[in-house]
């Protein structure tokens, strides 16, 4: 299941999951996000010891900025309220599940 992020649930969804939160931060005019999109809804069907997430940069600013996203796609990975990983720009699911997992 995916959650849609906003500037006002940010706290409640991401800082108190006891699950590693996976947030993928994109944009509707973005073409690599696009391509990105299916790959992010797949591991959140199939991998449920995560806790999936959207943020539309256009709509939730402030989430990117506190992010330091400059670029999208950017992926981050939370764990236990910490960044644990960053990914930035296309790649498949395979390289995106190993890049957030080291």
């Amino acid at each position: 299941m995916l959650t849609v992020l906003t500037n006002e649930n940010f706290d409640a969804e991401v800082m108190s999951s006891t699950k590693p939160v996976i947030i993928d931060f994109w944009a509707e005019w973005c073409g690599p996000c696009r391509m990105m999109s299916p790959i992010v809804d797949e591991i959140a069907e199939e991998h449920d010891e995560y806790k999936v997430c959207k943020c539309n940069v256009d709509e939730a600013g402030e989430l990117a900025n506190k992010f330091k996203v400059t670029a999208i796609p950017t992926i981050v990975m939370i764990k236990n309220g910490e960044l644990a990983a960053t990914s930035v720009g296309y790649m498949s699911k395979e390289e995106l599940l190993e890049a957030l997992t080291k």
